[in-house]
């Protein structure tokens, strides 16, 4: 049948996967490893973040509880870069409201923290934001295009 949604001379689904949005697939895709791997290894992932002790079961516990956040908001980022248009937007902002959460968290403990664990941990959380801000901007601005 001619006239198929996502058909083009190219291909079939060429037309999609040029809509797709990059930036949020690979962002998505991060933020989703980085949350698999607190619930496989909260120890070795905190280790990853510049925490160089065993922690204790209460931290293991919030470690898991952050690895099924950012599973959850990586996985849907992820999903929404491939579905394209502005689908990722939420998805950005949700990923940015949880590194700020993470940031705010973080700065009341910044002289508690090694060097290591500041450029780490709250770089990371400053640069999360800003990957997310930026990119549900980009997203909404690319469907007006």
């Amino acid at each position: 049948m001619t006239g198929d949604v996502g058909t083009t001379a190219a291909g079939p689904n060429a037309t999609a996967a040029a809509g797709r949005d990059w930036l949020a697939v690979g962002a998505g895709a991060i933020r989703l490893a980085s949350g698999v791997s607190f619930l496989i290894a909260p120890n070795a992932a905190n280790r990853l973040w510049g925490d160089d002790e065993q922690t204790s079961p209460t931290a293991q516990l919030l470690l898991r509880s952050m690895g099924y956040r950012d599973a959850l908001v990586g996985g849907l980022l992820l999903r929404g870069g491939l579905a394209g248009g502005d689908a990722a937007a939420p998805w950005f902002l949700a990923s940015a409201g949880a590194d700020a959460a993470d940031l705010l968290g973080g700065i009341g403990h910044h002289s508690t923290m090694t060097r290591q664990q500041q450029l780490r941990g709250l770089g990371g959380a400053a640069l999360g934001i800003a990957i997310g801000v930026a990119g549900a901007a980009r997203a909404r601005t690319r469907t007006r295009s």
